[in-house]
């Protein structure tokens, strides 16, 4: 019997090799193939992997693993004995029903302690979202910072799901970056700067009561660990990089460049005048800061602009607020104005909305964070925002047909078209109606406002958009 199975299983192996099996065949009667991949299920037994979490049961049929909704109990996973460190990982799952997620692990760990000693998973994981929000293939930290790409910085990709099917999925995880594909397409790259190594997980989401009883499906999932060749993304996508001040080979490669090097401020100069601010913000420890002085519009060191200017653009930037605090980042500035107070832009507002009053001024919120400020409300509703003190990640995107969209880490926030007639309506109702053709000049400075708290930022990168 040893025999006929051992020459069965080379039979299978070299007919797999010569592409006449499918891999779902193959990975359950191989151990590695000839590429290196390697198969985490066997396509009958849970060897090598065990649950923790919540009590979702996990089973295997018909040479699927199949994780069952579970009311009443938190999010469960079944993760891998092992660790792993840089790896390719390829698996298919199948999710029923449109009102839960589900998702992929990767470098993840496990407190033990934590969730009143039934212990919770943490770590990064790859979405699976069959809701209409449609974060499939986006990169969520599990119980630990929230969103770190959501697919609104992806939004062709949002079409990439097969609801109440099986799906593809592909994650590469080498170095600091980590990596998403859906059905073949790329979708999601973050570079990070923690885990190098965890294990990987397969989660069964919480889940309302009158979900009891749905099924998550994984097969043909595989690994490699050895002589990895990840796949270019070749449609330019969005790069979230979470290493302060820097810039990948890809950022470089698809045109940006950073205004802040987490040094000097060599890219910025005073409203003022032609050199930096003596007084009133300060550079240093990979940050640029406007220093608490009087709450009031550029009273102190004043505004700082960009030496350039920029017409279409994606500019990014994190800030971190202090309590109470108010500032913004404003664009197509041009100084034109000629004004006392701060310089004259559009902007994105930075504020702290609980504590800051003007929050509360202007129409239906059209102050708060994220908004352009006193014209356009942004989408105050999800888990955009992170907690004061926290550093959040902002991005102002200008195509060249003047179609703007604000982005508050990674959901976008709202969107219009500069110079439309909406646009000049909204203009018409605004502090800014007096000025003529107010927020439409082909191009303009990038402006931090100092409007008297403290307030920092850095990671502040640009690309112009042709």
């Amino acid at each position: 019997m040893k025999k006929t199975l051992r020459a069965t299983s080379l039979i299978l192996a070299g007919l797999f090799s010569a592409g006449m099996l499918p891999y779902s065949l193959s990975a359950q009667t191989t151990t590695t193939d000839q590429k290196g991949w390697h198969a985490l299920f066997d396509g009958s037994t849970l060897n090598g992997w065990k649950a923790v979490g919540g009590k979702a049961p996990y089973t295997v049929e018909d040479g699927a693993i199949v994780g069952r909704m579970t009311k009443k109990t938190p999010n469960s996973f079944l993760i891998t004995e092992a660790e792993y460190g840089d790896f390719i990982l390829e698996l298919d799952v199948k999710l029923e029903g449109s009102q839960t997620n589900s998702g992929i692990q990767t470098r993840s760990h496990f407190d033990a302690a934590a969730n009143n000693g039934q212990g919770r998973v943490y770590g990064r994981q790859m979405e699976i979202d069959p809701t209409p929000r449609a974060w499939t293939g986006g990169v969520y930290d599990e119980a630990r910072r929230g969103w770190l790409y959501p697919v609104d910085l992806n939004e062709s990709a949002k079409s990439l799901y097969k609801s109440n099917a099986y799906n593809h999925y592909r994650i590469e995880a080498i170095g600091d970056e980590l990596k998403t594909w859906v059905n073949g397409v790329p979708v999601a790259s973050v570079i990070d700067t923690i885990d190098r190594k965890g294990f990987i997980g397969l989660q069964v989401h919480s889940i309302p009561e009158d979900l009891d009883g749905q099924k998550v499906y994984f097969k043909n999932i595989r690994i490699q660990t050895t002589n990895l060749k990840p796949k270019s993304s070749t449609n330019n996508i969005h790069i979230v990089n979470l290493q302060p001040n820097q810039l990948s080979k890809s950022e470089k490669k698809d045109g940006f460049k950073l205004l802040f090097n987490g040094q000097n401020a060599n890219e910025w100069r005073s409203v003022r005048s032609d050199k930096f601010p003596s007084q009133g913000w300060s550079v240093g420890n990979g940050t640029i800061t406007v220093l608490k002085s009087d709450g009031g519009e550029s009273t102190n060191g004043g505004d700082i602009i960009t030496k350039d200017k920029y017409a279409a653009f994606d500019l990014s930037f994190e800030f971190k607020l202090s309590p109470g605090a108010n500032s913004g980042v404003k664009y197509f500035v041009t100084l034109k104005e000629q004004t006392n107070g701060s310089a004259i832009g559009l902007e994105y507002q930075i504020l702290d909305d609980e504590k800051h009053p003007d929050a509360k001024l202007g129409r239906e919120g059209n102050r708060t964070l994220a908004s352009l400020y006193d014209l356009k409300t942004s989408n105050r509703e999800g888990r955009a925002r992170r907690p004061i003190g926290e550093w959040n990640r902002g991005r102002i995107v200008v195509t060249p047909d003047n179609q703007v969209t604000h982005y508050l880490n990674g959901i976008k926030m709202l969107s219009y078209q500069r110079g439309s007639q909406e646009f000049k309506e909204l203009v018409a109702k605004s502090k800014y109606k007096d000025w003529e053709a107010f927020g439409e000049a082909k191009e303009g400075h990038i402006l931090l406002q100092d409007h008297g708290d403290n307030v920092s930022f850095r990671n502040i990168k640009i690309k112009k958009i042709k």
